[in-house]
C-alpha cells in the first residue's frame, strides 16, 4: 500500500529545499527536518525501508563527519547507492532532512551512512535502527549540552539500547567508548599498535583526562598517543581490549599510513586524529565486505572544513574546525605558523556556549606564529584574551567580531598561505561567505 503522506511529504520537502537554495537563505540542512517532524513525526521509520542493506551510523565526539565522509566516499566508488547526511547536520532534524531529500519515488538504497549526534542517538536509533555503530572517541566537549564524560557515555548507551541487534564497532584506544555494550553481539574493536610520527610536529601540551579502573585506581599507560587514547591497564588486571583490527600508524608531513596485518592504506589527509577516523571506516568497510577500498581511500576529498585546502583569491586556504579541547589541540599540533592565521570562536547553541575549552586547549603552540593573528566570532575576545596568554605578542593580535570583514582583512594583508580555525557555526557561515568571496 503506498503512503500517500510519506509522498505528499517528500514533495513538499523538495519544494521548499528549491526555494531555499534559490533564495541563498541557507544550506537546508535542518529547516526541512524541522518542519516534517512537527507534521509527521514518524517520517524517519517509513523512511528508512528504502534502505535495503546495511545501515550504518556514526557517533563520538570527534571524527564524526570525516569517517562517515570516508565510508560514504568508499561505497560510492563501488557503486553503492547511499543517503548521507554529508554535510554534518547530525541532529534527528538533520537526518530526516536529509532522507527526505535523497528519497524519491520508488527507487532504493544500498546503504545509508549517518552521522549521529551523541545526545539524539537514542531518538534517531529508535525510528532508524542501526545495523552498524561505530563509536569513534568520547572527549569532553561541550558542557552546557553533553555535561561530563561520564554523561555523554550514558547518552550514547541509551541510544545503543534502543537498537538491540546492533553491531558495535568501537576504538579499543578509548577507555570509555571501549566499555560500550551491546544487547545481542560482541564488540569488534579496532586500535593502533604503533605509531612513528615522521611528519615534524611537537607533542602537544594539551591536558590530558584521568581515567579510573571500574576497582577504582588511576588506569595506567605503556603507550599513550593522545588525550586517554592509548594502551592503558590496571594493577587489578583490567586492561585495554584485544583489538580485533589493530594497525600500525605512519603520518607523513601531507599524509599518513595505516597498516593492517600485510595491507596497507595511504590516507590524503594527516594528523593521528584523521588516521583514528580512516581506521575506523576501514574496519566498518572490511565487515561489510567491502574489498576495493585502496584506491578510493586514496582519493578522498575531505568534508568541509575537516582538513580541507581551498583556494581564495589565489591563496592556498586550509580549513580545520576546532569545537574542543582535544581537538583542537591536535589541529593546532599540525598548524602551519608560518601562515597567516584566522581564528573564529563562536557560542552559539550548536558550538556550545560555554568557551571555557579555550583554556584548556594548547593555543601556546601558537605563539610561535610568525604573522598577526587574526580573531573573529561572537568570542573574538575571549580569544584575544587567550593567545594573550600565551605569550603571544598584543600587538599581533587582531580583533575584528564581523566573519566577513575578518576574512576580507586576512586576504588584505596576506602574502603566504592561509589557516582558519573556526568553530562550528563559524564553519556555516563560512561556507555560505565562499559564494561572495
Amino acid at each position: 500500500m503506498r503512503d500517500i503522506k510519506l509522498i505528499l511529504t517528500l514533495g513538499l520537502a523538495k519544494s521548499i529545499y528549491k526555494l531555499i537554495r534559490l533564495t541563498n537563505a541557507g544550506e537546508g540542512t535542518s529547516f526541512i527536518g524541522a518542519l516534517i517532524l512537527k507534521n509527521y513525526p514518524g517520517f524517519l521509520s517509513a523512511a528508512g525501508r528504502f534502505v535495503k542493506s546495511e545501515k550504518i551510523m556514526v557517533t563520538g565526539t570527534n571524527g564524526k563527519t570525516t569517517t562517515c565522509g570516508i565510508i560514504n566516499h568508499i561505497l560510492k566508488a563501488n557503486k553503492r547507492t547511499v543517503i548521507a547526511n554529508s554535510k554534518g547536520a547530525n541532529m534527528l532534524t538533520g537526518v530526516v532532512n536529509a532522507f527526505a531529500l535523497s528519497i524519491s519515488g520508488n527507487m532504493s538504497y544500498d546503504n545509508c551512512v549517518i552521522e549521529a549526534d551523541e545526545a539524539y542517538l537514542s531518538k534517531t536509533g529508535e525510528q532508524l535502527p542501526a545495523d552498524y555503530l561505530i563509536v569513534t572517541n568520547l572527549f569532553r566537549d561541550q558542557l552546557d549540552r553533553y555535561g561530563e564524560l561520564d554523561t555523554t557515555k550514558q547518552k550514547i548507551q541509551a541510544g545503543i539500547d534502543v537498537m538491540p541487534e546492533v553491531q558495535l564497532v568501537l576504538n579499543a584506544d578509548d577507555p570509555l567508548a571501549a566499555t560500550l555494550k551491546g544487547k545481542a553481539k560482541k564488540p569488534v574493536y579496532f586500535g593502533v599498535r604503533s605509531l612513528e610520527d615522521r611528519s615534524g610536529n611537537k607533542e602537544t601540551s594539551a591536558p590530558e583526562e584521568i581515567f579510573n579502573c571500574p576497582c577504582g585506581r588511576v588506569l595506567k599507560y605503556s603507550q599513550k598517543f593522545y588525550a586517554q587514547q592509548g594502551h592503558y591497564y590496571c594493577e587489578c588486571g583490567y586492561k585495554r581490549p584485544s583489538p580485533d583490527y589493530e594497525a600500525e600508524v605512519i603520518l607523513e608531513k601531507d599524509y599518513s599510513v595505516i597498516k593492517i596485518g600485510n595491507e596497507e592504506y595511504k590516507f590524503p589527509l594527516i594528523g593521528l586524529f584523521n588516521a583514528y577516523n580512516a581506521l575506523a571506516a576501514i574496519v566498518l568497510l572490511k565487515i561489510i565486505g567491502i574489498e576495493n577500498i585502496k584506491t578510493p581511500l586514496l582519493e578522498y576529498k575531505t568534508e568541509f572544513g575537516r582538513s580541507e585546502v581551498r583556494d581564495i583569491r589565489g591563496h592556498k586556504t586550509l580549513i580545520q574546525l576546532i569545537k574542543n579541547p582535544t581537538g583542537a589541540s591536535e589541529v593546532i599540533k599540525s598548524t602551519d605558523l608560518e601562515s597567516n592565521l584566522l581564528i573564529i570562536i563562536n557560542d552559539n547553541y550548536a558550538d556550545g556556549r560555554d568557551v571555557s575549552w579555550l583554556w584548556d586547549a594548547d593555543f601556546e603552540r601558537l605563539k610561535g606564529a610568525k604573522y598577526s593573528i587574526i580573531v573573529s566570532g561572537t568570542r573574538a575576545e575571549d580569544m584575544a584574551v587567550r593567545l594573550k596568554y600565551t605569550g603571544f605578542s598584543s600587538d599581533k593580535i587582531v580583533v575584528i567580531p564581523n566573519i566577513r570583514n575578518a576574512i576580507d582583512y586576512t586576504l588584505s594583508i596576506s602574502e603566504n598561505n592561509i589557516t582558519i580555525l573556526p568553530t562550528y557555526t563559524a564553519l556555516l557561515e563560512l561556507n555560505k561567505l565562499w559564494k561572495k568571496l
